[in-house]
């Protein structure tokens, strides 16, 4: 099972799309001068190709009234001057990955030229406590980049001595699994010039590749994706009484940036989250959630946009619901109902909305209407269960131990 990915451009003629015999369907990104505004997936099945006009009605169906709102926007008039991008450091947190860190820098090269109208922009690497010293060797060769290693394991002790080195003003975070796209750059100068009082931002996050059936029905189920409108966060969301909980609804932390004090201010990330395998997840829904508590807004910009190889087998997959996004996730709500009492009856319906989700899921999941199988949401399931069960008082305490162990 594999999908062919096609990138539109809408301001060319639009060209039909041929599927190779091997491929078992396609996904499409279509982006206006740039700008990504619709994304989809489609089954092959006895289809050997796209005719520009079947492209077509496709893309005004999916991307109407992004392109009306475009259209209209332009028409209203030219847009404010832009400011300058403030200083910026860009942070890569990894272990043992720097395959990852070299297609990621490889990327990155172009948009941080000079010439490039980049302003200041520094690359650090965080080398989060590595087995080997290959990621220390591939920085070696490269003089753009700033490496520091961190002892503590732990995806947090790395963003928080991030955190502690960045000389930017704001400090984006990339995961080593990402790439960024062309436009990643100028979509984060735009959201800046836009929302110059946010305290965050996050972007789109579509597939670097759909080769296997784990990333197929990874992207199925919607993956990383958070949409392609604008979106501004604030300390309420109205017709969502359970906000700002669930904090997934403003991205992920593939691909974040932040007001460098701003996190300073909020005393940086929880350290007994995304703590590795334990608890693989639940940090970056954390500084969302305590953004938009602090007052700060948060704003999404589908522009800023990376693509995230996603995990390539099935077991690996499993592990993602089971401990990402079922034990990580209830972990981090534990944390907040012993933190935030003001919002504890948030939280608890926010919890009794989660299980009651996941139980839907599961039957429509029994009866194939499902992108996932019935054993991966029960996975995700479990795996909440286990961390609404005292799982953050158990990640507090391994915590203390690697902060005793490595002072």
């Amino acid at each position: 099972m594999s999908y062919a990915i096609f990138d539109i451009e809408l301001t060319r003629p639009l060209p039909g799309l041929s599927l190779p015999a091997e491929r078992t369907g396609l996904a499409v990104l279509a982006r206006h001068a740039g700008v990504p505004v619709a994304f989809w997936l489609e089954q092959r099945g006895e289809r050997t190709g796209v005719t520009a006009a079947e492209l077509a009605r496709e893309i005004a169906s999916r991307a109407g009234v992004q392109l009306v709102a475009r259209a209209v926007r332009e028409e209203l008039g030219a847009p404010a001057p832009a400011r300058a991008l403030p200083a910026l450091t860009i942070a890569i947190c990894t272990r043992d990955r720097p395959e990852g860190v070299a297609r990621l820098l490889d990327s990155l090269a172009v948009l941080t030229k000079p010439e490039a109208g980049a302003g200041h922009v520094e690359i650090l690497v965080v080398d989060n406590a590595p087995s080997d010293e290959r990621t220390r060797a591939l920085i070696d060769s490269r003089s753009e980049v700033r490496y520091v290693r961190e002892p503590r394991p732990g995806l947090n002790f790395g963003r928080n001595r991030a955190v502690a080195e960045a000389r930017g003003e704001l400090l984006a975070f990339l995961d080593d699994d990402v790439v960024v796209d062309r436009h990643w750059l100028a979509g984060l100068a735009e959201a800046w010039n836009e929302n110059p009082d946010a305290a965050a931002f996050t972007g789109l996050v579509l597939p670097l590749e759909l080769e296997t059936e784990a990333q197929i029905l990874f992207e199925r189920r919607g993956g990383f994706r958070r949409g392609f409108d604008k979106l501004r966060f604030g300390p309420e969301l109205p017709g969502n009484p359970l906000y700002p909980g669930g904090a997934g609804i403003f991205g992920t932390g593939a691909n974040m940036t932040f007001r460098t004090a701003a996190l300073r201010e909020l005393g940086g990330f929880d350290e007994a989250l995304d703590t590795g395998a334990p608890v693989p997840g639940g940090g970056d829904l954390d500084i969302f959630y305590r953004v938009i508590r602090s007052g700060g807004p948060l704003v999404y910009e589908p522009r800023c946009l990376v693509f995230h190889l996603h995990r390539r087998e099935l077991p690996g997959l499993r592990r993602q619901y089971r401990k990402s996004w079922g034990l990580g996730f209830m972990v981090y709500v534990s944390k907040c109902l012993r933190t935030d009492p003001e919002r504890r009856g948030r939280l608890l319906g926010l919890i009794g909305w989660w299980f009651l989700h996941e139980a839907w899921q599961l039957v429509r999941s029994a009866v194939g209407r499902h992108a996932l199988p019935p054993s991966m949401i029960v996975g995700e399931l479990a795996g909440g269960v286990v961390g609404l069960l005292g799982g953050y008082g158990r990640s507090l305490r391994r915590t203390e131990r690697i902060r005793l162990e490595h002072p």
